[in-house]
């Protein structure tokens, strides 16, 4: 595209920015990426009274969503993976608590694991955040923060 679109434009005036910025969470002039995984906590409670498997069925839908939304973000943008997009947090959070009890102790925790490890980033996350372009690039990196954060938790949930 010519002429990128203003990222409030983008994130306000379009379906798929809307999303992909989180419902305007992502707009946070500082951290956007904590405010987008705030924001995924609403959400993640109307998602609870969901049976195991159809809450990850959803998760791995909001994936596959989550390609196409940010992709179209980025590219109405001009930038790839700008801060604002935060879709894949929401995505991110709501892995890292899959199966976990719902309690404000267990989310806070999934929480700051979450955004610990996509903060970090250890490996393979830094590699695929640099090496893995378009809507997937920008997903799977928090997606395996997720994978991480819920190991943990399901770990901590095991020797409690």
């Amino acid at each position: 595209m010519n002429n990128p679109m203003t990222t409030r434009q983008v994130a306000l005036q379009t379906p798929a920015g809307l999303l992909a910025f989180g419902f305007g969470s992502g707009l946070a002039p500082k951290a956007p990426g904590t405010f987008g995984t705030l924001a995924a906590i609403p959400l993640y409670l109307l998602l609870t009274p969901l049976n195991h498997w159809l809450y990850l069925a959803v998760v791995v839908l909001a994936f596959v969503l989550g390609i196409y939304l940010c992709d179209k973000a980025s590219r109405d943008l001009g930038v790839h993976d700008h801060g604002g997009i935060v879709w894949d947090e929401f995505v991110g959070l709501w892995l890292t608590l899959w199966l976990v009890p719902v309690t404000w102790e267990w989310v806070l925790a999934g929480f700051v694991l979450f955004r610990f490890f996509d903060i970090i980033k250890p490996f393979p996350i830094k590699w695929l955040d640099q090496h893995v372009g378009g809507g997937f690039g920008i997903m799977i990196d928090d997606v395996i923060a997720g994978l991480y954060a819920w190991l943990l938790l399901m770990l901590t949930m095991r020797s409690i």
